[in-house]
């Protein structure tokens, strides 16, 4: 029997600023992912072999929202050993980025909803836990966060 290891996972949010408001682009994920239906994202998926972190991270972004959707200043937000999805277990690293130009289109529509605009003070639930996990660390800063949460 081949022993099992964690995951690389790598995601991305972005945010942007309208009316003096920060926005966060988020999709409803459709299926069980292991925790149940509905949970809202703001997108990612697994590291390829030999590929960066940030350049999985924006891959991700390209293929789950198009590549209508351009953004700047990306920059590391967190990390996450994230093993609330049993017997699943993934080390999750994820980037904040900036829009500049382009809106997002559900290039999964059998895994997610469209995408939509959320200001950071008015988000939807429930949230998938990683991605409650990163916004609250655009607050707070903090970066680091373990499957005891």
């Amino acid at each position: 029997m081949e022993k099992a290891y964690p995951k690389a996972g790598v995601g991305m949010i972005v945010i942007k600023k309208e009316h003096g408001k920060s926005h966060v682009m988020m999709y409803q994920r459709k299926g069980t992912h292991g925790l149940g239906d509905n949970y809202w994202g703001t997108g990612g998926g697994h590291l390829e072999l030999g590929e960066s972190l940030k350049a999985g991270a924006l891959r991700e972004l390209s293929e789950e929202a198009g590549s209508a959707v351009v953004v700047d200043n990306v920059r590391f937000l967190g990390v996450m050993n994230f093993t609330q999805m049993k017997p699943k277990h993934y080390v999750d690293v994820t980037f904040v980025a900036d829009w500049v130009s382009g809106e997002p289109i559900s290039n999964a529509p059998g895994e997610t909803s469209d995408w939509y605009w959320f200001p950071l003070d008015h988000l939807p639930e429930p949230l998938f836990p990683p991605v409650e996990q990163y916004l609250a660390a655009l607050e707070t800063g903090e970066n680091f966060f373990d499957s005891s949460f």
